[in-house]
């Protein structure tokens, strides 16, 4: 039974940093299966590696780096015995116990692999959707964002025009936050309504700060190396109107996708392939010693801090149904 780890966490995010910090300080030997960083989704530290400025975690006045505030707390979590690897989970069977882990490295080029474990922590998080164009990827951290509440603040955005694109509850709540710092929002969606709940809806649009733009869709993001984003193309999808609109920022709204394909047939996902969690404010899944935390169980608030305090119940969680089930 040696092989077998007490507990396996799967992502390094704020939700699988903050887990290993607890667990390892548990005593629980946390082995943190990282990803590999072949694709963005597999990359070690989810989406803060992909962001420049984070300014609403508590405890930097100044604000942090992404990728400079995932390697501060990878080193606080191998502080206290977190073990790493540099892979990413294709697989898993939790249908019986110990639990069964397959995990590859596609940069090592060594075969798949298999680990077994007591308990299992999932911290994969979630993907926001995007556009899928060429210069989105180009002008990210430069203008575009999926995020308002995280970036909306940041001197950028502060009276200019910018454009969310999204016609459902998210595309409205992430307009009417942005009204609060921009000088005009412009709501591009491609029907002439908006599918956001009615009382959602109303607001919005009886907000002077935001001007919808109709029948549209975003063809590009435009801008230069110097200024980040200035603009952005759109098309009349019935007339076939082209139109550039000035603004500075581009923030996507049309939804995130959980990391959790892997776990499909083994534990519960609710209709848009969140964990679905039980016992209230508990990170307990459908499974009894698998646990989950951070976006890929948050459709709600998907924010650094909330995966953190997930990532801290989940690590608790295991402690003790690891303690009532014997292992020590």
């Amino acid at each position: 039974m040696s092989n077998i780890e007490k507990t396996v966490i799967i992502g390094s995010g704020p939700a699988g940093w903050t887990a290993a910090i607890y667990a390892a300080r548990a005593n629980l030997q946390p082995l943190v299966i990282a990803g590999d960083g072949v694709s963005r989704e597999r990359m070690p530290g989810g989406q803060l590696m992909f962001t420049t400025e984070v300014e609403n975690y508590p405890g930097f006045v100044d604000g942090i780096d992404g990728q400079k505030m995932m390697a501060t707390l990878q080193k606080q979590a191998e502080r206290f015995g977190t073990r790493v690897l540099a892979s990413f989970v294709t697989r898993v069977d939790v249908k019986t116990r110990p639990f069964k882990i397959w995990h590859i490295n596609d940069l090592s080029g060594q075969p798949e692999a298999l680990l077994l474990a007591h308990s299992l922590l999932v911290c994969t998080g979630a993907k926001a959707n995007y556009l899928g164009l060429e210069s989105e990827r180009r002008f990210e951290n430069q203008g575009v964002s999926a995020c308002a509440v995280c970036d909306g603040a940041l001197p950028r955005f502060r009276d200019v025009p910018v454009v969310v694109v999204g016609g459902g509850d998210s595309a409205v709540e992430e307009a009417s936050y942005l009204t609060k710092f921009a000088k005009i929002v412009y709501l591009v969606h491609r029907r002439a309504e908006l599918r956001a709940s009615k009382i959602m809806a109303q607001r919005a649009l009886s907000n002077l700060k935001i001007k919808p733009i109709w029948n549209s869709i975003l063809e590009e993001v435009l801008g230069n190396d110097a200024d980040g984003v200035t603009g952005v193309r759109v098309k009349n999808v019935n007339t076939g109107y082209v139109d550039n609109i000035a603004c500075r920022g581009m923030f996507a709204a049309i939804g995130h996708t959980p990391n959790t394909s892997f776990l499909e047939g083994q534990v519960e996902l609710n209709e848009k392939g969140y964990i679905a969690l039980r016992d209230g404010f508990r990170t307990f899944t459908s499974v009894p010693g698998v646990f989950a935390g951070g976006d890929c169980a948050d459709s709600v608030y998907r924010q650094a801090i909330t995966a953190a305090g997930m990532g801290c119940k989940a690590a608790i969680d295991a402690e003790r149904w690891l303690a009532e089930e014997g292992i020590h």
